[in-house]
């Protein structure tokens, strides 16, 4: 597999970087990935799957979202700023001759494609991994303190997987603002949720509220033992699999 660098202009100006990663054999469309919160485009699950789904004949672009990795613009600005850059990516992969057809988002990154696929009209399906339902379901991840001391004072450097990063009021209110019902309810895209039973993150009862909240086509595997962070090979190589053989009707084959 061939995978290449693919910087673009995000919404507000800054540079977003992404990585394309190319099927060696024949092309059955383009997806886009969007990572965990914090995670990166060159974390293992966001790396592990895209790969696999290139093996398989997807190619994907995987991207920091803005304050991350090599990526301008700010951390956790706002929800609906990870929905608009998800939104940028897939108009920058159109001008590049690579109209995506897929979405596939892991844990905060698969509640952005729920809502992004609305702004996307050539998305043909839309699969979640360990998505939270309400996104304000972050706010698990940050201790009482913190959130405190964002209130207080606007912003706060708060630890979060071990790493530090400034978050803003405007994040902490903004995830409060969006209908998670009434834009998965109007999806109008096959969907695909997966999730795992032993998810210590983010609860499996999410996948419940996600498949409810949907219409059909749609469709639910169980990641089994998996974790959260998908950080056994396995588990990665097996969720692309299924995304893969269930995405296959609705890929354009033969696509350049």
């Amino acid at each position: 597999m061939a995978g290449e660098l693919f910087d673009f202009e995000g919404p507000q100006g800054y540079q977003l970087a992404g990585r394309l990663e190319r099927p060696d054999d024949a092309l059955r469309g383009w997806a886009v990935f969007a990572h965990c919160f914090t995670c990166g485009k060159d974390s293992l699950a966001a790396t592990r799957i895209t790969r696999a789904l290139a093996a398989a004949g997807i190619g994907v672009l995987r991207f920091d979202f803005a304050g991350l990795g090599a990526s301008g613009g700010s951390f956790a600005d706002s929800f609906a700023a990870d929905v608009a850059d998800l939104v940028a990516a897939g108009q920058a992969m159109q001008a590049a001759g690579r109209p995506p057809t897929l979405l596939v988002g892991h844990s905060l990154g698969g509640a952005a494609v729920l809502k992004a696929a609305g702004a996307m009209p050539d998305v043909r399906a839309v699969a979640t991994i360990g998505a939270p339902f309400d996104v304000a379901h972050v706010l698990h991840q940050f201790a009482p303190a913190s959130l405190q001391a964002i209130a207080d004072d606007g912003q706060a450097e708060v630890l979060l997987a071990g790493r530090p990063f400034v978050v803003r009021q405007s994040f902490v209110q903004d995830l409060g603002r969006h209908d998670a019902a009434r834009y998965i309810g109007t999806l109008k895209r096959p969907l695909l949720v997966m999730h795992s039973p032993r998810d210590g993150t983010v609860d499996i009862a999410n996948a419940a509220q996600v498949f409810g909240a949907a219409k059909h086509p749609k469709s639910f595997i169980s990641l089994d033992d998996a974790d959260h962070l998908l950080t056994r090979r396995a588990d990665a190589d097996y969720a692309a699999a299924m995304i893969a053989a269930w995405a296959a009707r609705y890929l354009p084959t033969g696509t350049a």
